[in-house]
């Protein structure tokens, strides 16, 4: 059994590795200046970017929530891997073969890495039935939708046949355990404790992450209710690589497009997704398997870019198709309640004839599927048109009702302008004054309970320590210069040099809080050319000044020139060194002055000495 991996192979995959290139297989990155990225962050809620990103450094760290780390621990947290298996798959990624010590812990295989194995070689399998004479039935169902043989491989769409052991006793044959295939959902237990393969005469569509891999399936019933009495539909159920609630359907094929279209189009089925694409709206997706949620929500946002601020909120479209039976409606109402989660425009889009895009483009082509997306509405509108419906606008009671059932869905509109102008157009509808509308509105607004701040309890334990951060430091042009040194120890410590370094360790810090990490510096300075330096310095500081460290070094860096970067951190730590010098000579000649009217004349004379090396130091340093 192997070990633990070496260090050395641990460093060399830390370098080899651009942490941008993974984190943006999840965030959405933009440049926020020389050498630094920053996004939404992945690890909380938020509508204005704070996650940023140093690649040269190869770490991150989010501002709001303060996580951060290196590349290892964003695939630990974002994929729920041990620290093993982030680092054996970013190894498998670089094509770099690792080594292991002996007698140390071994690596967990048994988990993530096999069961993403047992669903890859499911999927081979699924595909390679797709061709068999068994399969006609499902290659039959394709054709009559307009999917033909290459729309099947790019999907990766295969067939299951109707047997009760045929994918198991495959997957066996490879090496995978009854206990891992059933782990990953691939084989169903009976009453009696027996394996069977879950899916059977099905058509299957393997559901992947983000990064394209494969961590579950969606299949179909082909077969009549006589031969399966299953549902239509049957879907991997939660495991450890597959939760429902957080994965889309074809993210992995739509993410760079919705990045570079700032578009998303979320449709209700696997074969929606499929006509979208194929139609040219290669910005779809689809939930599998579960209604659309908060946690959908938080991924779209991220691929997205869903910026809420003044320079590009509502730049962004979500745009929603719903089925016109009534769960689809459902998902209308359940879209419409999470629509201001999101700093993006949403809205929806209805086929003529209430056709869902697979149907549409079957029955009119590919052409129509676009102008289905073209033809969108916003999201306020579609849920008040929708309300208005109901009622009989052609009497004054059934005007008035509809009021009364719309003035909520306009109550629920946060942006006043918005909601300004919703309030006129339902004026115009419902042939009303937009004053008694506007009354209307303000009236369901102030019936609603405001939340309260809740307080805590007597004899509560006392809160523990707050942790440091960097926008505790004051502002005034000391500690400024102080951490812009900081910035450049920790992101570029080779533009800086180790003799520049130890030099620095040595200045007293007028703040507090960075002499603190000053310590931290001199501490783990042996490892200033390593990859793990800003690590090995967080782990030198009290545990409270860790996160300031690490924000330290993802914080943006002054210089915006890339060419005078290097010149720039090296004259930043020489500064700091050169007011420290100018300090201690200030102090110095008022000593001097001190000893030679008391009649020291040897005291005076060591220290003129002392004055005289600090203005060499000075030339020293100078000269660069």
């Amino acid at each position: 059994m192997p070990g633990l991996i070496r260090r050395s192979d641990i460093d060399e995959v830390r370098a080899r590795t651009n942490i941008a290139d993974i984190v943006g297989d999840f965030v959405t990155l933009k440049s926020a200046g020389v050498g630094s990225m920053k996004g939404l962050c992945p690890f909380h809620e938020e509508r204005s970017p704070s996650f940023h990103v140093r690649p040269q450094a190869g770490l991150y760290h989010c501002f709001g929530c303060n996580e951060g780390g290196d590349v290892f621990s964003f695939l630990q947290k974002m994929d729920h891997v041990s620290f093993a298996e982030a680092v054996e798959r970013l190894a498998a990624r670089l094509g770099y073969e690792l080594h292991y010590e002996d007698g140390g812990q071994a690596s967990d295989h048994g988990n993530r890495a096999r069961l993403l194995a047992a669903n890859a070689a499911a999927e081979k399998f699924f595909q390679a039935q797709l061709a068999t004479p068994a399969a006609q039935i499902g290659r039959d169902f394709l054709g009559a939708r307009g999917f033909d043989a290459a729309a099947a491989q790019h999907f990766g769409i295969g067939f299951a046949p109707k047997s009760f052991n045929a994918l198991g006793d495959a997957l066996k044959k490879q090496g995978f355990t009854p206990e891992e295939l059933t782990a990953s959902g691939l084989l169903s237990t009976g009453d009696r404790g027996n394996a069977y393969d879950r899916f059977r005469g099905r058509l299957i569509w393997p559901i992947r992450d983000i990064t394209g891999q494969t961590v579950g399936f969606g299949a179909r019933k082909l077969l009549s209710d006589d031969d399966d009495k299953g549902p239509k539909y049957l879907n991997t159920p939660e495991t450890p690589v597959y939760h429902k609630s957080q994965v889309l359907y074809g993210l992995d094929l739509a993410r760079r497009d919705i990045a570079k279209g700032k578009q998303v189009v979320v449709v209700e089925g696997y074969t929606d997704v499929m006509a979208c694409h194929l139609a040219g709206v290669t910005t779809a997706v689809a939930t599998c398997g579960t209604s659309f949620g908060v946690d959908h929500i938080k991924v779209i946002r991220r691929v997205l870019g869903d910026v809420d601020n003044a320079d590009t909120a509502g730049t962004g479209e979500v745009v929603f198709t719903f089925d016109p039976d009534e769960a689809g409606q459902k998902a209308a109402s359940r879209a419409f309640q999470e629509e201001q989660r999101f700093a993006a425009q949403t809205f929806v889009a209805v086929a003529p004839d209430n056709l869902d895009p697979s149907d549409l483009r079957t029955q009119r082509g590919d052409e129509a599927v676009r102008k289905l997306i073209a033809d969108r509405k916003p999201m306020f509108e579609f849920m008040i048109r929708r309300v208005l419906t109901g009622h009989d606008l052609e009497t004054v009671e059934g005007r008035v009702a509809a009021l009364r059932a719309a003035a909520p869905v306009v109550a629920g509109i946060r942006d006043r302008s918005l909601s300004d102008g919703y309030v006129r157009n339902l004026a115009g509808w419902l042939g009303m004054d937009p004053a008694e509308v506007g009354r209307a509105v303000r009236a369901v607004k102030s019936a609603r309970p405001t939340t309260s701040t809740p307080v805590p309890a007597e004899g509560e334990a006392e809160a523990p320590v707050a942790e440091v951060r960097l926008l505790d430091l004051p502002t005034d042009v000391e500690t400024r210069m102080e951490r812009d040194a900081f910035l450049v120890i920790l992101q570029r410590p080779q533009a800086i040099g180790r003799e520049l370094l130890e030099r620095a360790v040595t200045v007293r810090m007028r703040n507090s809080i960075l002499d603190v990490v000053r310590d931290g510096v001199a501490t783990a300075i042996e490892y200033w050319d390593r990859p793990d330096w800003v690590a090995r310095v967080s782990e030198a500081v009290p545990s409270r000044f860790a996160g300031l460290v690490a924000q330290l070094g993802v914080a943006p860096i002054p210089e915006t020139r890339e060419a005078n970067l290097d010149k720039y951190a090296r004259a930043q730590v020489a500064d700091l060194v050169a007011v420290d010098l100018a300090r201690r000579k200030t102090d110095l000649q008022g000593a001097s002055q001190r000893a030679a009217a008391e009649g020291d004349v040897d005291r005076a004379r060591r220290i003129q000495v002392e004055i005289a090396a600090l203005e060499i130091e000075r030339r020293k340093l100078r000269a660069g």
